[in-house]
């Protein structure tokens, strides 16, 4: 066999295995503040799935016009009310930050 052809076929063969193991997607949820339980419910069980496929979940509280003004407590209250519904065994990635549009909080498989 000629040496360059296996040199060539395995610097493929390690590029296509990186390839793979960074091919992690971030989702995106988006909610509001007046959110109910039931599209809540079914926003987690989507979430869910998210995670099993070994996605990362970005959930965003999207905050308009005066919303953004409350009370930072509220605002946090109304983000892990989402948490509690996941399904799933999950970690945070990232806290809850504030973002252009509002708050969210990164989540990933544990």
């Amino acid at each position: 066999m000629d040496y360059g052809k296996w040199q060539y076929q395995e610097e493929r063969k390690r590029r296509d295995a990186s390839k793979k193991a960074h091919d992690v997607q971030i989702r995106e949820v988006r909610l509001g503040l007046g959110t109910s339980e039931h599209d809540l419910e079914m926003k987690a069980k989507k979430i869910g799935e998210f995670l099993d496929a070994g996605d990362k979940v970005k959930i965003e509280l999207v905050l308009r016009g005066r919303a953004r003004y409350l009370d930072k407590k509220f605002i946090n209250e109304r983000l892990e009310r989402i948490l509690h519904f996941i399904p799933r065994d999950y970690k945070v990635a990232e806290g809850p930050k504030s973002g252009p549009k509002g708050i969210f909080v990164l989540i990933e498989k544990k």
